[in-house]
């Protein structure tokens, strides 16, 4: 083997490795790992391995590396197991980014790294955009779901959406790349460097970028503290009651013993709840198999009003022809059941189906203003919106997850809380995980737990403002304004070349004068 395909082939190995150090480095950024840091410098290992280290003609390999190991880990855990399509989703956008990102170093290149950072941002966050039209992906694996926990920093998620926190994380690490770029360029021996036309990162075009990313970072920061204040509303005591079992899966299975346990212990669990003075009280989605406002085995509507409570109850209704409706309702202290809400997103991966969907009732209640969203909706940002434009303040969340997204699913509510200036409450009927979450994405109680258990979940929690937010008024504006950009750069590359190309003949003609 001649030195320079020893080389190829050493360059090619260092690639992969960083490639690999990028894709761990995103996935423990993620819960249950929780090193948020990460996500703001991770992805900058496979960069430089795609812009600097790997032969061109091979620079597409980096990115589909890294991002495959990221979401196999990260999805992996979710679907392992499931025997459904979804299981090989890390392994088809391995190839989608194979495919995509042959073109990104040398237009990179020709245009002399102008548009590095801002056709990266613009990329990823116009790609987690497309996501949310897709009834499979919602916002599963968004970037900013890694800074869950630091709520004095997600605050403008209200004015710029998920989205856009997403945005500023890609900027930063692509910023930081030039950076990287720069000193590979100074320090690196000279057989790191691939290509003799490759053209060495701008100083001052890095420095540029690198001082700009870090006062958007810091007038994020400012502006998020600017937000984040106690709000000025009044404050309920709600409950999230969570069995062990799953009922609809139990129901599913023929256990109709196990199911009425479980339905019995509930009831005793939402007794529990009143007395500990909660005032709204979230049963999980499906916990029923039939309309309770036709069928009320239980006596639900007798439970509301002996305990002077406003229940939330998931259930699902079954069709001859394999149809069921899956809806939520809310039955108020008086026994009166308030209204019906069928499920925005129904999981069509798994063939759910909900005919009933595509209305949005809020209710106008001595507590405040009350809604449902149900388990996939959180997923989405649109339906927490819709809610939210119309004055919702409390909104119900039954769920039915599994053990693969215990540790995870409750930290989208978290943003359709912040996003919207709404509280949350989050009831789990398989077990793992329930939590209570105030407007501003605080998370007042909560219950993990993969292996599934009972819990009653109670707290105070301040009703939202019912005014929603920019967020709410304007949807995903900042998706919508990404996305384009993503189109500009698609359809606009061999302009925005021939117009870099111009400038740099202009610009060494200057310099030889």
């Amino acid at each position: 083997m001649n030195n320079d395909r020893k080389s190829t082939v050493f360059r090619v190995l260092i690639g992969l490795a960083l490639s690999v150090i990028s894709g761990l480095a995103f996935l423990w950024a993620f819960p249950p790992y929780g090193l948020w840091p990460l996500a703001w410098f991770g992805w900058v290992p496979v960069l430089v391995a795609q812009y600097r280290v790997v032969p061109s003609k091979l620079s597409r390999v980096p990115p589909a590396v890294a991002t495959f190991v990221w979401l196999q880990g990260y999805l992996g855990p979710v679907f392992g197991g499931s025997g459904l399509f979804m299981e090989y989703l890390p392994l088809a956008i391995f190839f989608i980014v194979l495919l995509t990102e042959g073109g990104s170093r040398t237009f990179n290149e020709r245009t002399r790294y102008r548009w590095f950072v801002l056709q990266g941002a613009v990329a990823s966050a116009g790609n987690e955009m497309i996501r949310l039209f897709i009834p499979i992906a919602g916002s599963w694996a968004f970037i900013a779901y890694t800074q869950y926990k630091l709520t004095w920093l997600i605050q403008p998620v209200s004015v710029f959406g998920i989205i856009g926190m997403g945005f500023l994380i890609i900027v930063v690490n692509y910023a930081l790349t030039q950076g990287a770029m720069w000193l590979f360029d100074q320090r690196a021996p000279g057989q790191w460097q691939l290509d003799a036309d490759t053209p060495p990162m701008d100083r001052q075009h890095m420095q540029r970028w690198l001082v700009g990313a870090g006062a958007a970072l810091a007038i994020w920061a400012v502006l998020s503290l600017v937000l984040f204040r106690t709000p000025g509303t009044s404050t309920v005591r709600v409950a999230a009651i969570q069995p062990d079992t799953s009922p609809i899966i139990s129901a599913n299975q023929g256990e109709d013993k196990l199911v009425a346990q479980l339905h019995a212990r509930m009831v005793e669990q939402t007794r529990e709840a009143a007395q500990q003075g909660a005032k709204f009280i979230v049963w999980p989605e499906g916990v029923l198999q039939y309309d309770p406002q036709v069928n009320d085995p239980l006596e639900l509507s007798d439970l509301a009003q002996e305990l002077g409570v406003y229940l939330a109850v998931g259930y699902v209704v079954a069709s001859s022809e394999g149809v069921f409706r899956n809806e939520a309702t809310v039955i108020d202290p008086s026994g009166e059941f308030l209204g019906v809400f069928g499920k925005d997103h129904p999981v069509t991966f798994a063939g759910e189906t909900s005919p009933t969907r595509g209305t949005y009732p809020v209710y106008d209640t001595e507590l405040g203003k009350l809604a449902t969203i149900i388990c996939y909706d959180q997923d989405y940002t649109d339906t927490t919106q819709r809610m939210a434009r119309q004055g919702a303040q409390l909104v119900a969340v039954p769920s039915n997850d599994w053990a693969g997204i215990a540790e995870k699913h409750y930290v989208h509510t978290v943003f359709r809380a912040a996003e919207n200036r709404v509280a949350m409450v989050k009831s789990d009927g398989g077990g793992f995980n329930s939590a209570i979450i105030d407007p501003y994405g605080r998370i007042l109680a909560l219950a993990v737990d993969s292996e599934g258990s009972e819990a009653t979940l109670v707290s105070d929690v301040a009703l939202g403002s019912g005014k929603g937010t920019l967020t709410s008024r304007l949807g995903d504006w900042f998706g919508w304004l990404s996305l384009a950009g993503l189109v500009f750069f698609i359809f606009g590359e061999s302009w925005l070349v021939k117009r870099a190309e111009k400038l740099n003949e202009e610009g060494d003609s200057n310099e030889q004068h």
